[in-house]
């Protein structure tokens, strides 16, 4: 605890991070399981990003677009699962106060910016099915690069007023996070103050930042699928379909558990069910992106491929 001379109040310097269990043997477990998830994530998303890098051929939008998505999974995992593993091994759980602030601002920068980058994907599919014609038109290298920059900076915004919000209030003890990192439902609930204006604030936020790209996208899904339907053939159905159902499958894991976490009010959280959510969205999701994307996706398996020297050995 710290005290100011001119406060009667102690106000923690650090916290304790609770993690998953106290049972050193459970942690022994849960470190090598999330210590596979940490480096498969870390190859898969650098794989992906150095392919679309090196190939000619995937040099579109929305490949684009794939490897920035691959990028910030990289970092958003970073921000939470090295701590975590140490956690998982050593006596010492706690985090600083700074570096409680530092981690949650981060972890919330990367956070938002997916979520809106999800709706510009979305985007990106609508013109190239409705517009094919019109794609390489429209969705021009200046265009793709400021709607990334705009998630970014939104991303940045709408973040600093989540952390501000939060750690504005006092924090005098307990010092003990029921949590993994640091996360704003789970630091709100050591507050030593009324905390329902942060309430309606992270309500109203999350509002803005997942319901409202939510709303993009499923207005970008129904033009898509209008436009499929009148397609005559039955493979190109499944074709322009099969673009599209990835980033369907990503959006869900990633979007459901988040606005869950964030739309619900405090006092109905369960740290339990918070941690498992956390844990799914950042990563459980970031550990499966690569796969979903690369699994039925022809252009990926051959950039692969090629990269390797497989393919012109199988030929």
């Amino acid at each position: 605890m710290q005290k100011f001379p001119w406060d009667n109040h102690s106000f923690v310097s650090e916290f304790i991070l609770l993690g998953f269990s106290r049972d050193p043997y459970i942690n022994v477990i849960l470190f090598n399981i999330f210590f596979f998830l940490y480096l498969s994530t870390l190859v898969g998303n650098g794989l992906i990003v150095t392919l679309i890098h090196m190939d000619s051929h995937l040099h579109t939008p929305m490949y684009f677009f794939l490897s920035v998505l691959s990028m910030l999974d990289m970092s958003y995992v970073t921000t939470t699962v090295p701590q975590m593993l140490v956690h998982l091994i050593c006596q010492k759980k706690t985090i600083s106060y700074v570096g409680c602030v530092a981690q949650m601002y981060i972890f919330l920068v990367l956070g938002i910016t997916e979520g809106w980058l999800f709706s510009v994907m979305a985007y990106d599919r609508y013109v190239a099915i409705c517009y094919p014609l019109r794609y390489k038109i429209i969705m021009t290298p200046w265009l793709c690069g400021a709607m990334v920059v705009f998630c970014g900076l939104w991303g940045i915004s709408c973040s600093l007023v989540y952390t501000v919000f939060t750690m504005r209030l006092p924090y005098c003890g307990p010092n003990e996070i029921n949590h993994f990192f640091c996360e704003v439902p789970a630091v709100l609930k050591l507050a030593c103050a009324d905390t329902s204006l942060n309430d309606q604030v992270d309500f109203i936020l999350g509002f803005i930042l997942l319901l409202v790209p939510l709303s993009f996208i499923l207005a970008s899904y129904v033009c898509i699928f209008a436009t499929i339907l009148k397609i005559h053939s039955t493979q190109g159905r499944l074709k322009a379909f099969s673009t599209c159902a990835s980033h369907i499958t990503v959006v869900t894991m990633f979007c459901g558990p988040a606005m869950f976490m964030y739309m619900n009010p405090g006092v109905n959280a369960s740290p339990e069910r918070d941690k498992k959510l956390a844990l799914f969205y950042n990563v459980i999701s970031a550990f499966l992106n690569p796969i979903i994307y690369s699994l039925r996706n022809k252009d990926v398996k051959r950039a692969f491929l090629k990269l390797t020297g497989w393919g012109r050995a199988s030929e």
